[in-house]
C-alpha cells in the first residue's frame, strides 16, 4: 500500500461564496470550456475564409445544444427511480420510474444539477443539422453538412469537455471505485474513507490527447479535406477509452448495477460504430481540394 501517496480531496465546489449560493468551480469551468471552444473556432474558419460571422452562429447554436441536449439527456437516461408502485405498461410492470416524465417542467430546475455527455453529444448533432440548414448551407462556396461542422467543431469540443471533468473533480463526483494505487483520491465531501480512481482526471487526460490528434490532423495533415476523418477519429478516442473507463467507475444510478453494461456503456457504442465508419468512408474518399 502507498497510503502517504494518496491524495485527501476536499476541495468546496463553490469558487466564490454569495449567500446560500454563490460562484461555482463546475459552471465557471462549463463557461471557460465553451469560450476556449468558441476561440478554436474562429482560428479554423479564419483559416478557410469562411464568413465572419459563422463562429459566432455555431458558437450560440453548439452551446444551447448540448447544454439542453446535456440536461435532457441525464435526465431521461439516468433518473429512473426504483418504486413499490410499479407502473403498468400494455403487458409489463414497469418497477422504475422517472420524475421528469411525470413533471417535464422539472427539466427547467437546473440548480438541482445532472449533465449527460451522451445527452449533450446528441444536442449538438441535432444543433448542427438546424444550424446547417438554416445558415451555412445557403452558401454556395462552401460545401458543408453536419459532418462538415463536426469535423471542425470537435476540435474545440475536446478542450470544452476537458474542462467539464475538471469541474466533475472538483465537485467530487463521477469517480471510480477502490483503488490501492498510488495516485488514488480519498473524496471526503463525498464521504469516502477510502482512496478511489479520480477517473475524472484519465478523461481529462483522454480530452487532451483527443485535442492533441485532431488539432494535428486538422493544422499538419490537413485531413479536413477528407470529410468526416477527423470526427471519426474524435468519436473513437472519446468513447472507445470512456467505454473501457466505465468498468473501473461506479454506477451513477442504482438501476446500472445489474446490467451487464451500464447505461454510459450502452450509450457510447452507437458512436463507436459511427465512427468507425466514417474513418473507412473518408479513407475510401478522394480529398477535397
Amino acid at each position: 500500500m502507498h497510503q502517504l501517496l494518496y491524495v485527501t480531496w476536499d476541495v468546496d465546489p463553490i469558487l466564490i461564496h454569495i449567500g446560500d449560493g454563490g460562484i461555482r468551480w463546475y459552471g465557471l469551468l462549463w463557461a471557460v470550456g465553451l469560450y476556449m471552444a468558441y476561440l478554436v473556432q474562429v482560428k479554423l474558419y479564419a483559416n478557410e475564409g469562411c464568413p465572419k460571422d459563422w463562429p459566432e452562429k455555431i458558437f450560440l447554436w453548439m452551446a444551447l445544444g448540448v447544454i439542453i441536449g446535456a440536461r435532457i439527456g441525464h435526465c431521461w437516461f439516468y433518473e429512473w427511480h426504483h418504486t413499490d408502485d410499479p407502473i403498468q405498461l400494455f403487458a409489463w410492470n414497469l418497477n422504475y420510474r422517472n420524475p421528469y416524465i411525470e413533471n417535464p417542467l422539472a427539466l427547467l430546475r437546473i440548480w438541482e444539477g445532472g449533465l449527460s455527455s451522451h445527452g449533450g453529444a446528441f444536442g449538438l448533432i441535432i444543433a448542427a443539422w438546424g444550424l446547417n440548414k438554416k445558415h451555412f448551407s445557403k452558401n454556395k462556396k462552401f460545401h458543408t453538412s453536419v459532418i462538415w461542422i463536426f469535423d471542425r467543431l470537435v476540435i474545440g469540443v475536446c478542450i470544452t469537455a476537458t474542462c467539464i471533468r475538471f469541474g466533475n473533480l472538483m465537485n467530487s463526483e463521477i469517480y471510480g471505485g477502490v483503488t490501492d494505487l498510488p495516485w488514488g483520491f480519498i473524496f471526503v465531501r463525498d464521504g469516502q474513507t477510502e482512496p478511489c480512481h479520480p477517473t475524472q482526471i484519465y478523461e481529462m487526460l483522454y480530452c487532451i490527447v483527443a485535442f492533441v490528434v485532431t488539432w494535428l490532423m486538422y493544422w499538419k495533415g490537413q485531413c479536413y479535406k477528407r470529410q468526416g476523418l477527423i470526427f471519426g477519429v474524435f468519436l473513437e478516442i472519446i468513447f472507445v477509452t470512456r467505454f473501457l473507463l466505465e468498468f473501473i467507475k461506479n454506477d451513477q444510478e442504482a438501476f446500472e448495477a445489474d446490467m451487464a453494461l451500464n447505461m454510459g456503456q450502452l450509450l457510447s457504442i452507437p458512436f463507436i460504430i459511427w465512427g468507425i465508419y466514417l474513418i473507412v468512408h473518408a479513407c475510401r474518399q478522394k480529398p477535397v481540394s
